[in-house]
């Protein structure tokens, strides 16, 4: 079963195609994040913002998306 549901998804985004863009957009930060941790460089993009077991990062940037905790606009 995927979690998190569509449903809860299209609460806070307009469309199916725009949470695919944003949280696609926020999984390539989280593997950034934890890239430049090992680093020491970690201050570009903030960690993950909502606690999960997951490991996968585009099913963390998926329940962001669904909790609401990410804020977006179109260019």
């Amino acid at each position: 079963m995927i979690s998190p549901r569509i449903d809860k998804l299209l609460e806070h985004v307009d469309s199916d195609y725009a949470s695919v863009l944003v949280a696609a957009k926020r999984a390539r930060q989280i593997n950034s994040y934890y890239h430049n941790l090992g680093e020491g460089t970690f201050d570009e993009f903030p960690p993950p913002m909502v606690d999960t077991r997951s490991k996968n990062y585009l099913t963390i940037a998926l329940e962001e998306v669904a909790q609401g905790k990410l804020k977006y606009h179109y260019r």
